[in-house]
This record gives C-alpha cells, sequence and structure tokens, in this order.
C-alpha cells in the first residue's frame, strides 16, 4: 500500500479557495435569480398574450380581468403579483412586444418593476430598447432608470455638433459621439441664467455625483482648474475627466455665454497640450467638449466653420440651468404676479418675511415677465 505525504496547507492558500468558493456561490446565486426573474417574465408576458388574445378575438371584457384575478389569488393564495391591474400590465406587456422571442432576449432581464416603468414612460418601441440595453448594461436601478426616462436621455445622446467623423477613426467616432448629448440638464445646480462661470463649476463640484450621472457611464473625474505648464507659462482646465471606455481624456470648457469661434482654437489648444502631456501612449486621442449656454447662437454655421480643419475632436453642446417647461403645461401655471398677489394677500411683503423672500427668489430666478406668458 503506497502512503501519501501529507502537506500541510499555508493560511493564504486556504484563504485563496474559500474566496475562490465564496465567488462562486455569489455569481451561482446572481444567475439563478436572473433566470428566475426570466422565467416570471415570461410568464407574465404568457398570461397577458392569453388574454389581449381573448379580448381581441372574443370580445372578452375587463370584468374577465377581475374574475382571473379573483380565482388565481383564491388558488395560489400566497402567491402576489396577480391583481387586477397587474393582469393589466401583463396584457400591456404582451401588446407592446408581441415578439415573445424579444421578451426572452431582451426585456425579460429587467425586473418587473423596470418594465412596467419604461411601459408606462417610454412609448416609442427604440428609445423603450434602449433604455433597456443601459440599464442591463450598467445595472441601473428602477430610480436611475427614472432619472435617465425623466431627463430623456435616449432624445438627447449624440445631438452635440462635433468634427468626430472627420478627426476620430471608426468606430471610436461613433462611439465618442453618442457619449455626447445635447442640451445637457443641470437644473439640480439650483442656479440661475445669470451665474458666472466659475460658480458653475463650483456648484458642479459640489454636485458631482449628480454631475456624472448626467455625463452619462463611464466618466471619471480627473480635476477642475487642471493645471497644464506649457513653456513658462500656467494655462487651466475648467474640467477634465476619464472616460473608461472610449480610453481617453475628456475636457470640458465651460461658458456662459453662446458659442465663439475662437473657442473652438481654444480647445484644439488644450487638446494638443493634454495629448502631449497626460495621454498614455494605450490611450485613445483625447476629446474635447464645450458646454456653453447656448450652444449654437444665430448661426449654425459658424459652428461648422470653426470645427471644420481642426485635427483634434471637439463637441459643442448647450446646456441648460432650468428644465425647459413643456408646452402643454405652461398654460396651467400661474405667472410670477399671480404667485405675488396670492402671497401677498396672506402675508404683508415687509422686506423682511419668507414670504417677501421667496418673491424676490421668484423674480430672480424666473424674471417678473408679462401677465400671462
Amino acid at each position: 500500500m503506497t502512503s501519501h505525504p501529507s502537506h500541510s496547507f499555508s493560511e493564504a492558500d486556504y484563504v485563496q479557495l474559500l474566496d475562490q468558493i465564496k465567488t462562486r456561490i455569489r455569481e451561482t446565486r446572481v444567475r439563478a435569480a436572473l433566470a428566475a426573474n426570466a422565467e416570471v417574465i415570461l410568464m407574465y408576458w404568457d398570461i397577458g398574450s392569453d388574454i389581449l388574445g381573448r379580448q381581441k378575438n372574443e370580445g372578452w371584457g375587463s370584468h374577465v380581468v377581475e374574475r382571473l384575478s379573483r380565482d388565481i389569488r383564491h388558488e395560489f393564495p400566497d402567491t402576489k403579483g396577480f391583481s387586477p391591474r397587474n393582469l393589466q400590465y401583463m396584457r400591456a406587456l404582451a401588446e407592446a412586444y408581441p415578439d415573445r422571442a424579444i421578451v426572452q432576449q431582451l426585456v425579460a432581464q429587467l425586473p418587473w418593476g423596470h418594465i412596467l416603468h419604461l411601459l408606462h414612460k417610454v412609448k416609442e418601441p427604440k428609445a423603450r430598447e434602449w433604455y433597456i440595453r443601459q440599464a442591463v448594461e450598467h445595472g441601473w436601478s428602477r430610480d436611475v432608470l427614472a432619472l435617465h426616462t425623466t431627463q430623456g436621455d435616449y432624445d438627447r445622446k449624440g445631438k452635440a455638433v462635433t468634427n468626430f467623423s472627420r478627426t476620430l477613426p471608426a468606430p471610436q467616432s461613433d462611439l465618442a459621439r453618442d457619449v455626447l448629448k445635447d442640451p445637457y440638464i443641470l437644473d439640480f445646480l439650483g442656479l440661475t441664467d445669470h451665474t458666472r462661470e466659475r460658480e458653475i463649476e463650483n456648484a458642479l463640484l459640489q454636485h458631482l455625483r449628480e454631475f456624472l450621472i448626467e455625463l452619462g457611464n463611464g466618466f471619471a473625474f480627473v480635476g477642475n482648474q487642471y493645471r497644464l505648464e506649457i513653456g513658462d507659462e500656467d494655462y487651466y482646465i475648467d474640467l477634465l475627466f476619464y472616460h473608461l471606455k472610449l480610453r481617453c481624456y475628456f475636457v470640458i470648457d465651460l461658458k456662459t455665454r453662446p458659442f465663439a469661434a475662437e473657442d473652438a482654437g481654444k480647445m484644439n489648444f488644450y487638446l494638443n497640450a493634454v495629448d502631449d502631456l497626460l495621454r498614455h501612449p494605450d490611450d485613445q486621442p483625447s476629446v474635447g467638449l464645450v458646454l456653453c449656454r447656448e450652444r449654437e447662437g444665430s448661426n449654425r454655421m459658424l459652428l461648422e466653420y470653426a470645427l471644420r480643419g481642426l485635427k483634434k475632436p471637439i463637441g459643442v453642446s448647450e446646456y441648460q440651468l432650468t428644465r425647459a417647461l413643456p408646452e402643454n403645461l405652461k398654460p396651467s401655471l400661474p405667472t410670477v404676479e399671480e404667485i405675488e398677489r396670492e402671497i401677498a394677500g396672506s402675508i404683508a411683503d415687509d422686506g423682511k418675511s419668507d414670504a417677501g423672500r421667496l418673491v424676490r427668489e421668484i423674480r430672480e430666478r424666473y424674471g417678473a415677465g408679462k401677465e400671462g406668458e
């Protein structure tokens, strides 16, 4: 009988083995949870498709849904998710996605709450698919998904004016273009249109998390007023980021005025310096973004002429410090004068009261305007 020598294991080897096992258990649990979620979503689609088919082909009314809900919950008292409203949602899912294969391949990767939000808030199929892919890729929670849909990321992506097609190779040019938005919504800063550039910059730093969400996935903050020593002089970049997916630096120049032709030359200068002083040999060419209070001013051709012929990739986008109000809501809202009268009717505006301060803040932020505007 051959005896095998016993070997004592080191503590480090044991810890490494334990970590590997724990990682495998966690990954298996995640896969199992995702698979279970997908099965539930497909079951919901099947139920919704059955209801939809019967209602279309046999004219069944909504009372059938209520009866189904009662009978299902009676049969499965410990199972949630079969209220009349949820059965209607299942029907809506089947109506929005007639092809079960699409549900299995794409939609079922999201939890039910995410799907309901998209069915309610995003009506355009291509936009809904884009949000689904983004949520799956980046692991968005329902709240984060709601933030992106509320701000209309799909409608703003890739809308900045750029010269990327002439200055970046494919597919880098397409990827970089899709990273940029227009406009950028900075209403979380709580600033007015008369704020100075440095005040906007400082506010962005104080709300860096919200700004990174607005910029989009993949941006890492490097610094503000980032110093570049060129010859005997120092130059300062407003905001410097690095994009982890594109593998390149992003230089952002803030302007509180409309875009001017010289802004392109200044950004070109910054990008040359960053590529020479900071860029690693494995990095892609640095990208510049000029963020202006008004992107185009009165002449769109100004942008085309300013960017044409430059060798560095530069984009120009607008930012909004207050979110534009939908036109259909404007007639329903009071004017500043009406707000003033309402406040004055209950609290005398002596210049020191909370009401007085509120009126002044309203005037400062929104302007007095004319009655009915």
